[in-house]
């Protein structure tokens, strides 16, 4: 059996109606930052009212700070830490999806410490530096199922000034302090977007699942997400006030996320990274909906996990399926079913002329993932991947 190291000190609070529980928990400060994305969804339904309301029952106080971005920059961050110093704040609270806790984390480190994020950053151009002081505590209220963010200690940070989308993180002074995944907090996220954070909750899992640093623990966690995904997210897309679907799949986005902690992820993250970092609209699981058939098929050809390709397409449904291929078979009849098997690179100004640069920033910023390839690819598998993908 695998060894594996396992540290996943996060305090969550899961199912429908939880929110109302926050005020009963324990804060981890007086005044707090309450993170927020740039868009409206929170404000028009109902979430940070919701969430304001428990602030006050807890006797907190707080100020707000709702810029953040689909792929959040690293000038935004700083803004954030400037605003939690100016505010007084000595907790973060973020409310919204794995974009906002993303950015939370950063806003928490770079709140205590001095320089610049790009400063803590590894790989790319960033400068490898370690967090000298404690970051400032974070709370993280989900209102979507797409990260696993909630459970974990890293982001992914952008750079517009070197087209650089790179994780930050690993440190355990970042895992939240309390999680809090309330699926009624999901009832309005749209259809697509449903789907596209599915899926990447579905890829978090998959690529756990094949890579090479799968183990016991990681296999419990990617087992029952797989499955509960492929199950239930066509009905979450179809329905979004089905509360079931809904908690089904937000359950398999933290499972995700614990698998992500105790194993990793694939360089299908990677290539999918180096696409937005180029192309900021393009919404991450969104990418990685586009490339995956191509990804998977890839690894299928070269029979590097065929069993786990067969046990993956067992839990979607394909009870008798008996080769690699069947997986990249159910991840297209699944994504048919989201409605989300039409997507084009080219929509979002994708070019095949970029794919050799993409390829390489890949490798470049995130190429830690590429070690948990079940095969080595190379620069040219890179841009095959992309070549196939594209329409």
């Amino acid at each position: 059996m695998k060894a594996f190291t396992a540290y996943i000190p996060t305090r969550l609070l899961f199912g429908a109606g939880k929110l109302k529980e926050l005020h009963l928990q324990k804060m981890p400060g007086k005044r707090a930052l309450l993170v927020l994305s740039r868009g409206k969804s929170a404000k028009e339904s109902g979430a940070l009212k919701r969430t304001e309301e428990e602030l006050a029952a807890a006797d907190v106080s707080y100020a707000l700070f709702d810029e953040i971005e689909a792929n959040p920059l690293k000038d935004t961050v700083m803004r954030g830490a400037a605003c939690a110093r100016r505010e007084g704040c000595d907790f973060i609270l973020a409310l919204g999806g794995g974009s906002v806790m993303d950015a939370s984390k950063a806003i928490a480190a770079m709140a205590t410490n001095a320089g610049d994020v790009w400063d803590y950053i590894s790989g790319g151009t960033g400068k490898g530096k370690t967090l000298e002081k404690d970051p400032l505590p974070l709370i993280a209220v989900t209102t979507t199922a797409g990260t696993g963010s909630e459970v974990d200690a890293w982001g992914v940070i952008s750079n517009p000034e070197t087209n650089e989308k790179i994780g930050f993180g690993g440190d355990d002074r970042l895992f939240p302090v309390l999680a809090l995944v309330d699926p009624q907090l999901m009832l309005t996220v749209p259809p697509q977007y449903t789907a596209y954070q599915g899926f990447d909750a579905l890829f978090h899992s998959t690529e756990v699942h094949i890579g090479k640093f799968s183990n016991g623990v990681s296999d419990m966690f990617t087992k029952a997400a797989i499955e509960a995904i492929a199950a239930y997210l066509p009905r979450a897309v179809a329905d979004g006030n089905d509360l079931e679907a809904r908690s089904k799949v937000a359950f398999a986005n933290t499972m995700s996320g614990y698998a992500m902690v105790v194993a990793s992820t694939t360089s299908e993250h990677s290539l999918e990274h180096a696409m937005s970092a180029f192309h900021h609209e393009l919404p991450h699981g969104a990418g990685l909906i586009m490339i995956s058939k191509a990804f998977y098929g890839h690894f299928a050809e070269k029979h590097a996990c065929d069993e786990r390709m067969i046990e993956m397409a067992r839990l979607m449904g394909r009870k008798d399926a008996d080769k690699a291929e069947d997986f990249v078979a159910a991840l297209a009849e699944l994504q048919k079913a989201c409605g989300v098997d039409g997507l084009k690179m080219s929509d979002y100004g994708i070019r095949p002329d970029e794919f050799e640069k993409m390829a390489i920033n890949a490798k470049e910023t995130m190429g830690g993932l590429f070690l948990a390839d079940p095969c080595p690819l190379s620069v040219a598998d890179c841009v095959k991947i992309y070549e196939t993908s594209y329409r």
